[in-house]
């Protein structure tokens, strides 16, 4: 099948996700307006698929620029799909239906159309997103992840959000979910970190076997937040080997990065706060790689995680211990 801007992949529960998103993740050099007016701007290029979270802190922003696309007529509420994500401190059951309802009134929306369990990682409960002891340690919390999977199948039924899915579980984590007694819906996709340094094939193999969607962050290499990011890691737009290729099909490097996971199967997520940027990051579904091209790039994987967060590596649930 050819890919064209409206293309969408049909999740195992029938609803539809486009195969190209846009990131509102904003570092701490933009701020949440920022975001919002990028939002804008993705939506007016072409972006119906819109991913955010909680913890990104500018639900209300995004909120606000979905709506006001609305309300402008550029687009229906129908037309976009909104990712949220449940955040670490919210796994317990109870805790898992007010988290989405208190995202929904700050988006000023009815419903998501997904909404995903952020990470396996989970912390003490509360308010505090980052609950830390005296020593300055995070606090963790380990709740089973079936039954917070099983209040996600309840926000679904009552109608708050159509499609439920995981981020960054391993193999093993989905599996978990998937043997689950009494499951009453799979989950719809694993959003992970994928890009040509990080190919995932071998949970992408696994997500498709079970019908479950990989969808790509960091797809063009990581926004470098010092906090988290190895400052001497490899940049994925200066590979050599991607930057031939796109200079080969007169392409940026961008481009080629987002149109080989495409080629792949992976639903992709860009994130750019420059308008030119996100118009130009929505043009890959006028060209293609060739088998050569793509086989040039899988040649470039070095399994290499720019976001491996070591803080959170004493948890029992932490996914990257695990090759896949």
């Amino acid at each position: 099948m050819a890919l064209k801007p409206d293309s969408y992949v049909v999740l195992n529960d029938g609803h539809k996700m486009p195969v190209l998103g846009f990131g509102t993740y904003a570092p701490d050099t933009y701020t949440k307006e920022q975001a919002g007016e990028a939002a804008k701007v993705a939506i007016e290029v072409g972006y119906r698929h819109i991913d955010c979270a909680f913890i990104y802190g500018n639900e209300v922003q995004v909120g606000q620029a979905i709506r006001s696309k609305i309300a402008d007529g550029t687009v229906k509420r129908k037309d976009i799909f909104y990712t949220g994500k449940l955040w670490s401190t919210n796994h317990t059951p109870e805790r898992v239906r007010p988290a989405l309802e208190n995202s929904l009134k700050d988006l000023q929306l009815d419903y998501m159309d997904l909404f995903l369990i952020h990470s396996p990682v989970e912390f003490k409960p509360g308010d505090d997103p980052f609950p830390k002891d005296e020593s300055g340690k995070l606090i963790f919390h380990n709740t089973d992840i079936r039954d917070t999977w099983k209040a996600l199948e309840a926000c679904k039924d009552a109608g708050l959000v159509r499609s439920i899915g995981v981020s960054n579980f391993n193999h093993r984590q989905l599996e978990r979910i998937l043997t689950m007694p009494g499951l009453k819906y799979k989950p719809v996709c694993n959003q992970v970190e994928c890009h040509i340094f990080l190919n995932q094939s071998k949970l992408l193999k696994f997500c498709k076997s079970h019908d479950i969607a990989l969808v790509g962050y960091s797809v063009l290499g990581s926004s470098r937040v010092k906090e988290w990011i190895d400052q001497n890691s490899p940049q994925v737009l200066e590979d050599p080997v991607l930057n031939a290729v796109a200079k080969k099909l007169k392409r940026s490097p961008a481009q080629v990065a987002m149109r080989y996971l495409l080629q792949r199967g992976i639903v992709v997520l860009a994130k750019s706060f420059t308008p030119e940027r996100i118009k130009l990051n929505f043009q890959v579904f006028d060209f293609q790689l060739s088998d050569e091209d793509m086989k040039a790039l899988d040649g470039i994987n070095k399994n290499l995680r720019y976001l491996s967060i070591d803080s959170w590596k004493e948890h029992p649930k932490y996914p990257y211990h695990d090759e896949f």
